[in-house]
């Protein structure tokens, strides 16, 4: 697996029941996952020899980010390492305007987006969204087409004047119209080389400034018709993109009841936590499955409701104490910390909770997500 982060870690762990030998592309040994995987390499992904240093040996080479240049994976291909997902699939959760292009040609719903050159040009799209009159199509999203995540590499701005920004990394610029959604869902499935693919239930994804912070599995009050929709969509994108292993495909649900596509991501996914406790297959385990060719596991709901809550960094260094008020108030509480030093803001863990009562699981995983962190503190 390339790539040191929780994601790695967590799939790691996935693979030990399996006999899995795991070998690891970290960028140092203090990553999440250099931390406990067995078989590590320190080296730099961007580097070809490196990567095909780190590849010889291995049944395949799959990631836990999106962010290895797209014509290094074309050459361990030539040289025959399996690659999955592979490049030609990868490179539309790399960059968002190849993916916008190709969700357009095969007909997925997606806000009204172009790619900009400047400025100007962002008035320009927001006269056409506006009708002719670019107040009238402000705000407009504007995004990096590669690199950006968890809110970073993305701009909500009013006017050509606040535009400048995103146009200074020297890439290309993706703009989108602000979409009036309802509230973010998930749709999270899996697909293997053959074609056998999996889907998780649809969940709903709560943010707070450009970060998950809870996801809701399954998404309350969604419409069953449009929940089989939204899976329907994931498996069509996974199949016409030929993706093999986890995708998730980030949706907003509009204040009319309609879907749109917002990003995709080929890796487990901060949505798909919840399925290490709440699932009888874990995303984890199905992406092990699907990148090794394996049938894939059942993907159905353990519990009527399960809530992942995620825990940022806060003013508790040493989690001892925190586990200790935490685990004697809920003892079904299921915590997973990554190894990570603690600093303001950053994704050091998250917890699951699951019942029946969907009111209670929230409040469970809030107040251990918060205590762990330190805002609550009693």
């Amino acid at each position: 697996m390339v790539g040191g982060g929780q994601l790695a870690r967590m799939t790691h762990e996935a693979g030990i029941p399996l006999g899995i030998r795991f070998k690891l592309l970290s960028d140092t040994p203090q990553d999440s996952a250099a931390q406990v995987v067995g078989d590590v390499v320190i080296g730099d992904y961007r580097d070809l020899d490196t990567l095909r240093a780190f590849a010889r040996g291995c049944d395949v080479i799959t990631f836990d980010h999106e962010h290895v240049p797209t014509e290094h994976l074309r050459a361990l291909e030539a040289d025959g390492i399996p690659v999955r997902p592979g490049p030609d699939a990868l490179v539309h959760a790399q960059d968002k305007g190849v993916m916008r292009a190709k969700l357009d040609a095969i007909g997925v719903p997606c806000p009204r987006h172009r790619i900009v050159s400047d400025p100007a040009d962002v008035e320009r799209f927001a006269a056409e969204l506006g009708g002719g009159k670019a107040p009238d199509g402000f705000p407009v999203v504007l995004k990096t087409v590669r690199g950006g995540y968890d809110g970073k590499g993305v701009w909500v701005v009013r006017s050509s004047k606040e535009a400048a920004e995103p146009f200074r990394a020297g890439v290309p610029v993706l703009a989108e119209e602000k979409v009036d959604f309802a509230r973010e869902l998930a749709a999270n499935i899996v697909r293997s080389p053959h074609g056998q693919a999996v889907a998780y239930p649809v969940v709903e994804s709560i943010q707070v400034d450009g970060v998950c912070d809870t996801v809701i599995a399954p998404a309350p009050g969604l419409d069953e018709e449009l929940a089989g929709q939204a899976q329907q969509l994931a498996l069509r994108i996974a199949q016409e993109l030929g993706v093999v292993g986890h995708l998730a495909v980030e949706l907003f649900e509009t204040a009319d009841g309609r879907i749109l596509v917002n990003e995709l991501a080929m890796r487990p996914h901060n949505s798909g936590h919840w399925t290490q406790d709440g699932a009888i297959t874990s995303q984890f385990a199905n992406h092990v499955r699907a990148v090794l060719d394996l049938p894939l596991g059942d993907p159905r709901p353990r519990a009527r409701w399960t809530v992942m809550a995620n825990v940022l960094g806060g003013d508790y260094p040493d989690m001892y104490y925190a586990y200790l008020h935490c685990m004697a108030r809920d003892p079904q509480l299921k915590i997973h910390m990554y190894g990570k030093d603690v600093k303001p803001g950053r994704k050091v863990g998250h917890v699951n909770t699951y019942g029946d009562d969907l009111a209670d699981v929230r409040e469970r995983a809030a107040h251990a997500a918060g205590y762990l962190r330190g805002t609550i503190t009693e």
